[in-house]
């Protein structure tokens, strides 16, 4: 068997052993290349985990263009959570629609408001998340294990991609025909919100694209870090 088929078989052994130990579960989707990957091999096994993805109401088109693929696709709607409308309200009043650009500060409230807040919503009451982070994917990412305890959310955490690559990744979702992305073909490998998502050029890292006016240490959205650090608390065993 080769290195591959070992890694989607064990892959595919987490994704079956979450569904079965840890009801209820959900798999947090951003409709990225990864993301595309859980989501064909939880739909196509019909294991029992919610999919669901944030809204953050500053998406791309063809991101949300990939709600209908996989609706077409799968026969699946994913669901949303979308930000409160009150605190976006007051966010944009304050400091402006694209006050994010200014500091970091203003971009992790930013991030706070539209991603965090309504994560916290849809991981209430499930036992177990899944994401599609990988470890290859940046420099705040190289320590990823496949399961951690998730006291902050108080769950448990599973990144059942954490040791594929960029061409484990698009293998997959070629050989197996799955819908992804258009903006993928466009030089986006990491695709957030609009505004703070651009292309990358040859040779630079995969995040590069994300908050690209920052220093690269400080490139995640909040959900995964609490405190400024990223939620390293306890890999499980």
């Amino acid at each position: 068997m080769s290195d591959f088929q070992e890694r989607l078989a064990a892959t595919q052994a987490i994704l079956e052993r979450i569904a079965d130990d840890f009801e209820p579960a959900v798999f947090a989707s951003s409709l990225a290349a990864e993301d595309m990957v859980l989501t064909d091999l939880i739909l196509r096994k019909k294991l029992n985990i919610t999919i669901f993805s944030l809204e953050t109401g500053r998406l791309h088109a063809e991101t949300l263009g990939m709600l209908d693929k996989v609706k077409e696709t799968y026969g699946t709607e994913i669901k949303l959570f979308k930000p409160d409308a009150a605190a976006v309200e007051n966010y944009v009043s304050q400091h402006g629609l694209n006050a994010f650009y200014d500091s970091v500060e203003m971009r992790k409230e930013c991030c706070r408001i539209r991603k965090v807040e309504p994560l916290k919503r849809a991981l209430a009451g499930n036992k177990a998340w899944v994401t599609g982070q990988r470890r290859a994917q940046s420099a705040t990412r190289t320590e990823l294990a496949i399961q951690e305890d998730d006291a902050t959310h108080g769950l448990q955490k599973f990144n059942p991609l954490a040791d594929w690559s960029e061409d484990d990744v698009w293998h997959y979702l070629r050989s197996n025909n799955v819908p992804y992305n258009p903006l993928h073909d466009k030089g986006y490998p990491s695709i957030g919100c609009e505004p703070c998502t651009r292309a990358i050029q040859p040779g630079e890292d995969v995040r590069a694209g994300r908050w690209w006016w920052e220093n690269p240490d400080s490139k995640e959205c909040g959900l995964h870090v609490v405190d400024g650090k990223l939620i390293r608390i306890k890999q499980a065993v």
